[in-house]
């Protein structure tokens, strides 16, 4: 069965969201239900475990499927959620938009947010409130032509809704079943993947390769750096923004061969016995990776970690 799986940007548990989902024995039989199944992730409010923090964007943000749980072994009532198949929203999409509400257990009887499923780390839903949530993170490569129209709240209610569906389509659940199955199910293949990777990675760098400052676009506005993974695809690497770079061809190839590197402080790393000196005058000046300013969206350590060790030949 589907669910929601919420996470804090800076979360209390022992959370990678691309790799595995940490938590306690309370949510085990909902975490157990979706194993096999896909599931999204869910930004709250709160930043921290400190209940004063502030800063969520109370969004879904990810895409990902569960394939097993595992007991802690270091804490008996705490499980982990192994994930594979992660893929960034190409647009975040807010839990409620006016009266709008995509999981139908959050908004309570008199139409205001239930406090109750709010604080639920995790919650399972229905196919149809699971496909409107996905069809809304990838609206611009699912349904360009149809931006701007309403989706009806399943009260008959109409409210703004990024997808888009047809303003005669009054009830929730007919608007979920009017999802093109394959649509749905191509998220899954990687050719979606990697134009949904490629884009994101490249305008949060707005289209500038990382390592050298350059940004080139040709006549048609294609951009000259490419989306690389830090952790390979190949190794099981997620497609995710922080397990991504804008690189120029170049500095992809040395990157991919691992003739360049970058340490958790975001400096950049050459291995001097394979690299010619005249390539480290083709990267910043400072010495280090050009990041973007959210933290959500930098590299991950345990990304460039794993390239360091498993990639790099300095």
């Amino acid at each position: 069965m589907k669910a929601v799986l919420q996470t804090k940007i800076s979360p209390a548990y022992d959370d990678i969201p691309e790799q595995f989902y940490h938590f306690p024995k309370a949510y085990l039989n909902q975490v157990q239900r979706s194993v096999g199944d896909w599931i999204v992730y869910y930004e709250p409010r709160r930043a921290t475990s400190d209940v004063r923090s502030r800063g969520g964007r109370q969004a879904y943000f990810a895409v990902a499927q569960v394939v097993g749980v595992r007991v802690d072994p270091d804490k008996s009532d705490h499980f982990y959620a192994d994930i594979q198949g992660y893929l960034d929203f190409e647009t975040p999409v807010p839990f409620r938009q006016n009266d709008f509400y995509y999981e139908s257990a959050m908004r309570g009887a008199d139409g205001r947010t239930n406090p109750g499923s709010a604080q639920r780390a995790v919650r399972n839903v229905p196919d149809s409130e699971f496909e409107l949530i996905l069809q809304a993170g990838f609206a611009q490569q699912l349904t360009p032509a149809h931006q701007g129209q309403k989706v009806a709240q399943k009260s008959g209610t109409p409210a703004p809704h990024p997808i888009g569906f047809a303003e005669d389509q009054s009830e929730f659940s007919a608007a979920a079943d009017s999802i093109p199955r394959h649509r749905i199910e191509s998220t899954i293949n990687r050719p979606f993947r990697d134009i949904a990777f490629t884009r994101q990675v490249q305008n949060t760098y707005d289209r500038r390769c990382a390592l050298t400052g350059l940004r080139i676009i040709n006549g048609g506005g294609r951009p000259e750096a490419q989306a690389a993974h830090i952790m390979p695809v190949a190794d099981h690497g997620p497609d995710s923004i922080r397990n991504g770079l804008a690189l120029s061809q170049t500095v992809h190839w040395m990157f991919d061969r691992g003739l360049i590197s970058i340490d958790d402080d975001f400096r950049i790393l050459t291995a001097r016995s394979a690299v010619p000196d005249e390539i480290g005058r083709l990267m910043n000046p400072s010495g280090f990776v050009r990041v973007p300013e959210d933290t959500r969206l930098q590299p991950h350590r345990g990304f460039l970690r794993y390239h360091r060790e498993n990639k790099f030949k300095g």
